[in-house]
């Protein structure tokens, strides 16, 4: 069995200013977009919206302002709501209390849903126009993300049969079961693979709200397998039918994302 190397939080310590590897792992996820998204506005017709005016880098920078708040406030909301509603309901002012972590990646996702609305609204744009922009740049950021999990040693996997190669004990478990490092598996599912399938699709050009409907069936569907082997909420458990909260909320969105690639190669639109 392999032994989660303790890998100190703190990257870099001046004077009192601690800079933290989960903070440094989301300016590479940032980083990761605007350099991606880049890249983007070279494929067609992105290069010839860029060429007319009507798309520049600045939008680049305005997306990532608003899809940060949209994780941030989505991400957290969701949460409360999903994972702790009658907690949350009886300590309400401890919403805000973000210090102490609780993050729903299906909540930021709502919330950059929100976000990109409201962008595309005031910039008089189709909504999934600028979603299937964003779509194939947004794995990378997730792959990062989880990468920082690893290091924090947190949100670890399942048991996992000793004679597995690679399970590993988590001393922060409280326990030294062997078990699967499920960071790493959503780290090349829902992060380098997801990017790998996405870039591929959205290179040629594509219906509108395709690129979007593939990410949502991708993610939920790569997701939904690593689920069965993380570790479930502690507090939650399983729920019906043997599934954790984590699959319960692909399953809408896996349906939500058929629905809309569908919709989307049916219709006589022009492809991007």
């Amino acid at each position: 069995m392999l032994i989660h190397p303790h890998i100190d939080p703190v990257a870099l310590q001046l004077g009192p200013l601690a800079i933290h590897w989960y903070g440094l792992t989301y300016l590479a996820a940032f980083a990761l977009f605007v350099g991606l998204a880049r890249l983007r506005l070279q494929h067609t017709p992105y290069a010839q919206q860029v060429a007319l005016g009507t798309w520049s880098k600045q939008d680049i920078e305005d997306i990532l302002f608003y899809g940060v708040m949209g994780v941030v406030l989505g991400g957290r909301l969701g949460y409360c709501l999903f994972y702790k509603p009658l907690y949350y309901a009886a300590n309400p002012l401890e919403v805000f209390a973000v210090w102490q972590g609780g993050m729903s990646f299906h909540g930021g996702m709502l919330g950059v849903f929100v976000a990109t609305a409201v962008f595309a609204w005031q910039r008089q744009r189709a909504w999934l126009w600028v979603t299937d922009f964003i779509a194939p740049c947004v794995p990378t950021g997730l792959a990062a993300g989880r990468v920082g999990n690893f290091i924090n040693g947190e949100l670890w996997g399942r048991e996992a049969d000793p004679t597995l190669p690679w399970a590993m004990v988590f001393p922060n478990s409280g326990s030294l079961i062997p078990r699967h490092p499920s960071q790493i598996y959503q780290f090349l599912g829902e992060g380098l693979l997801l990017f790998v399938v996405l870039w591929l699709y959205a290179r040629k050009p594509r219906p509108v709200g395709a690129v979007s409907g593939v990410f949502m069936i991708g993610y939920g569907s790569l997701r939904f397998m690593a689920e069965y082997f993380r570790e479930p909420d502690a507090h939650l458990g399983l729920l019906a039918l043997g599934m954790s909260m984590g699959q319960w909320l692909c399953v809408p969105m896996v349906a939500v994302g058929v629905v809309l690639w569908w919709h989307a190669v049916r219709q006589p639109q022009a492809a991007h």
